[in-house]
């Protein structure tokens, strides 16, 4: 039986051991959960999957079993309502969710993006020569990695990010729409190009008193109305971002394609569902209904 498989990468949880074996263990390396029942047949069929690619990483990855029959708190709180469902922890968050049978081939390309790799020893190594001051030398030793190992996400994402603080935003943007299809959906990159799309609008901006004043006189152009609500994005006053947002949209809800409601969403998702703000602005959304 799969609770019964222990090993030193692979763990059965309980209720009460889940947090030390997936929460703690995330903020040192990936955690895969893998919620099961042996009621189900795909359950047991992926298995022997997990399994082998489990000691292929050879202590990179921890698998922690979870049976959703006896741990009934923890499959609760993460909303199992199938199995097999695997879920991949980082830094004590979810960051994959899988649902139903997984193949080999697909569940090692996903694994793959999450797992420590030779070529982070050469980004650590540009790290700290950028560290040093030795910013051309360290850019050079990123994109050479990138080469060497295509399949590794960390490097594009350190590279982008160290584009943003060199505020070579338009770089770090086109370094991000080059990524491949499949990196373009990891969180982070998700995040830095939401990040990006604000801070290259909010750079806009030449003068923010003199920018601040014309919003508040109600003589700003619209371009404006969104370089000031991009600007309190990027420094969380999100409530004023929000109002300028709908202010836009009032006169124009077409403007740039609908932006004001894309620029919405994008905050909502940083605040969260039950955010006070975003029970308080969500029914602005409803004028692109007509």
């Amino acid at each position: 039986m799969i609770e019964s498989i222990e090993s030193e990468f692979i763990f059965a949880a309980s209720d009460e051991n889940f947090k030390s074996l997936v929460l703690d263990n995330s903020q040192k390396g990936p955690v895969l959960v893998n919620f099961w029942s042996k009621k189900a047949g795909p359950c047991l069929r992926q298995y022997p999957i997990l399994d082998k690619l489990i000691h292929q990483f050879k202590g990179r990855l921890l698998l922690v079993n979870v049976d959703t029959e006896q741990v009934f708190k923890t499959t609760k709180e993460y909303s199992i309502a199938s199995v097999p469902t695997l879920k991949l922890f980082r830094q004590g968050v979810v960051v994959e969710t899988l649902h139903g049978y997984q193949s080999e081939n697909d569940l090692a390309r996903l694994l793959d993006q999450y797992i420590a790799r030779d070529s982070d020893q050469a980004l650590a190594d540009a790290i700290h020569e950028y560290s040093q001051g030795r910013d051309e030398l360290a850019f050079q030793m990123i994109s050479q990695a990138i080469i060497d190992d295509p399949e590794n996400i960390n490097l594009p994402i350190a590279l982008c990010k160290l584009l943003k603080h060199e505020q070579r935003f338009n770089e770090a943007q086109d370094l991000l729409d080059a990524l491949p299809e499949q990196f373009k959906k990891h969180l982070e990159v998700i995040k830095l190009r939401e990040e990006l799309d604000f801070i290259v609008i909010a750079n806009k901006i030449q003068d923010l008193d003199q920018l601040i004043l014309i919003v508040n006189n109600k003589l700003a152009s619209l371009q404006e109305l969104q370089q000031l609500s991009a600007f309190y994005v990027l420094n969380k006053e999100y409530r004023l971002a929000l109002e300028l947002l709908v202010e836009i949209m009032e006169r124009d809800k077409t403007f740039e394609d609908g932006y004001p409601r894309v620029a919405m969403l994008k905050i909502f998702k940083i605040l969260g569902q039950g955010h006070d703000l975003v029970s308080q602005f969500r029914p602005s959304l409803r004028c692109y209904a007509h």
